[in-house]
């Protein structure tokens, strides 16, 4: 699945193209709709250091970790506590905002 996704990377296919292409798979869109309040995390983060021009390790400075602890949450290869998505959120300004369902 990691060399599918890196295959239309680098193909010049943006992300949302990707990702819609693979949720045509039930069982990778089973497991999206596991995963999807990590990955919409992961997105508003993205989002929001971009668009103030936070680097990561601009980023990492802010909250007091290192840029690896950023790199890592950003790929989603790190499972944050909440305490640590607070002060992300607070870096750029932002407030966390968690709801049950």
């Amino acid at each position: 699945m990691v060399k599918t996704v890196l295959r239309y990377l680098y193909a010049g296919i943006s992300f949302e193209e990707v990702r819609a292409e693979l949720l045509r798979d039930e069982e990778f869109a089973a497991e999206y709709e596991k995963l999807r309040p990590r990955y919409e995390t992961i997105e508003q983060i993205v989002k929001a250091g971009k668009e103030q021009n936070i680097t990561q390790e601009e980023l990492a400075r802010r909250i007091g970790t290192q840029k690896s602890n950023i790199s890592r949450l950003e790929s989603g290869n790190y499972n944050p506590a909440l305490d640590l998505l607070i002060k992300i959120a607070g870096a750029p300004g932002k407030k966390l905002n968690v709801q049950l369902q």
